[in-house]
């Protein structure tokens, strides 16, 4: 008799542990810097900021002060770093008066103070501080505009930057001549530092230029204002050469690739060969769902590339160009998509979800998919492909009791997928 446990719990717990493994407080012990001979501020910004932040008073035996901004529902109590919370995908002004706040704390420093920058995904929105001539309701504006777009994360957030007081390098540079240490958690495909956060200790390479070509690329339409900015060239990030940069260190402390090999081990030792295809998926949700259950079905019906029984895994960052009058959510438009495509294939089990707990606007990390799904969906009156095309994958997995809820991760290593073939 077998003992491998049931599809939908084995599910559970690889996603559960790609989430235990960018837990700050395993992560940021192993890259405490040398004490500086002068003071110590610690700053920063994500949905895992905050727990960066109670890992390293933890772990840090000198002084230290500092300030760092996590989402609503995110904070964890820390001694001596002050705990912001702010909103996001779309900013308040929360965010902004904490990001205004922290460009105070690192002013008039000196070459003997060590600024630490605990940076992870989320933390654009937190930091929301507008390029003079632009206010919060700009940012909120272009920032709805292009979660609706389906512009990939590296556009959004070139975007960002060249619409940003404290992004694009400008907070590293606001620092100097400090040295600055930036702790990053990735939540990107390809891990590019530039696009965590929107780099705001990273140097720079895109310009208003390119801003303006991604604007044009998906037709969004900005205030006045916001265009005169990208188009006058004032709103230029620093660039990577900038001198100011020079004393910056950079380390990545936990990334999708790690989260995904950590899940990987966990389905082994319940005997399943397991196959990492990329942890740096994009493109459309919908799409990408029908690809995988193309190769998921290749795999049960023929033994190729890979041989059932086993579990494919993935990760990412894809899109939902929203159409319909659904929520949105990458992760169950994904799923829906991936549940069509199979057509309720009796060996295939999926789950899809963001390790940070939250799948667009929603509370909810993502769902599971089993072979029944689709025939409980018709017995309660859903049409999945209606579904589908209204970009209702949180209404329809709702519906059938099978979202994931996790509540705040306090970590965020972008989305993460797997289908197990029995």
């Amino acid at each position: 008799m077998s003992t491998r446990p049931a599809p939908r719990a084995l599910l559970r717990a690889l996603f559960d542990a790609a989430i235990a493994s960018a837990q700050p407080a395993r992560c940021i012990p192993a890259h405490l810097p040398e004490p500086p001979r002068g003071r110590l501020i610690v700053i920063g910004a994500g949905k895992a900021s905050a727990a960066m932040a109670q890992a390293f008073e933890d772990h840090w035996q000198g002084p230290l002060s500092g300030l760092v901004v996590t989402r609503y529902g995110y904070a964890v109590p820390c001694q001596r770093i002050t705990i912001v919370e702010a909103a996001h995908p779309v900013p308040d002004e929360a965010g902004l008066q904490a990001a205004s706040r922290m460009l105070e704390l690192v002013r008039d420093l000196t070459a003997d103070d060590l600024v630490v920058c605990l940076i992870s995904g989320g933390g654009s929105a937190l930091l929301p501080l507008p390029a003079p001539g632009l206010n919060l309701e700009h940012k909120q504006a272009v920032g709805r505009a292009l979660l609706r777009s389906g512009a990939t994360i590296s556009e959004f957030n070139c975007v960002r930057r060249h619409l940003s007081a404290i992004k694009g390098g400008r907070l590293a540079a606001a620092c100097h001549p400090a040295r600055v240490l930036t702790l990053m958690i990735s939540d990107v495909p390809g891990d590019r530092p530039v696009d965590i956060a929107s780099g705001p200790t990273v140097g720079d390479p895109t310009t208003c230029a390119d801003a303006l070509a991604i604007l044009a690329r998906y037709q969004v339409e900005v205030p006045a204002a916001v265009r005169e900015v990208l188009e006058s060239g004032r709103g230029e990030s620093v660039k990577p050469d900038d001198p100011r940069l020079a004393g910056a260190e950079l380390r990545m402390i936990a990334a999708p690739q790690l989260a995904l090999e950590a899940a990987a081990q966990v389905a082994r030792d319940a005997g399943y060969a397991t196959h990492i295809l990329s942890d740096s998926i994009e493109g459309e949700a919908r799409d990408v769902g029908s690809v995988l259950a193309a190769i998921a079905l290749q795999v049960a019906g023929r033994g190729q590339p890979f041989t059932a029984p086993c579990v494919l895994l993935s990760g990412g960052e894809t899109t939902v160009t929203v159409r319909g009058r659904g929520r949105g959510g990458r992760n169950v438009e994904f799923l829906l998509s991936l549940g069509v495509a199979l057509g309720g294939h009796p060996r295939i089990h999926a789950l899809a979800g963001d390790t940070d707990g939250v799948d667009g606007l929603e509370e909810i990390a993502g769902a599971v998919l089993g072979p029944d799904t689709l025939a409980r969906a018709w017995a309660l009156g859903l049409r999945p492909k209606d579904a589908l095309a209204n970009n209702d994958g949180h209404g329809f997995f709702g519906a059938l009791g099978d979202a994931v809820v996790t509540g705040p991760t306090l970590t965020n290593v972008n989305d993460f997928r797997a289908i197990v073939i029995e």
